[in-house]
């Protein structure tokens, strides 16, 4: 049996400036703007400033923050599976902190927004940091 593979079709002529990378030049353009939304949502949560606003920006940093950190971990799947992952980690990571809070009577709109942006920051550098370095060990030294 002959497996016969799909080749794209080929073209002498050079890509044209509207087709270079859009997705490529979309999405740091979208984190950065996310990244902003989310920051003007801690701050207008943790500055106590009333605005309509206040709401649906302190949500989406709820959301994005955690979400961010737990994507960033799950490179391995594809985009779409990565992204629902984590949304669904974000919410259940949302809703433990909220009731970890609860049942420690300590709730505070405040400590709730400090607490998963501590989390959030600690699960997107954690990734960055070598194994090796957090045992200890050197890559060429040997325990006896």
């Amino acid at each position: 049996m002959q497996t016969i593979g799909i080749k794209p079709p080929s073209s002498d002529r050079a890509p044209s400036p509207a087709q270079w990378g859009r997705s490529r030049d979309v999405s740091p353009l979208a984190a950065g703007v996310a990244a902003a939304v989310g920051g003007v949502g801690a701050v207008l949560a943790l500055a106590d400033i009333s605005s309509p606003l206040r709401g649906p920006l302190t949500l989406f940093f709820l959301v994005a923050a955690p979400g961010a950190a737990i994507g960033s971990a799950l490179r391995g799947l594809d985009p779409w599976g990565r992204w629902i992952c984590a949304v669904a980690g974000a919410v259940a990571l949302d809703l433990l902190v909220a009731e970890a809070m609860l049942a420690t009577h300590r709730w505070s709109v405040t400590g709730g927004v400090v607490t998963i942006a501590v989390i959030s920051v600690v699960g997107l550098v954690a990734p960055m940091v070598p194994a090796r370095r957090l045992l200890g060990r050197a890559p060429g030294r040997r325990d006896s």
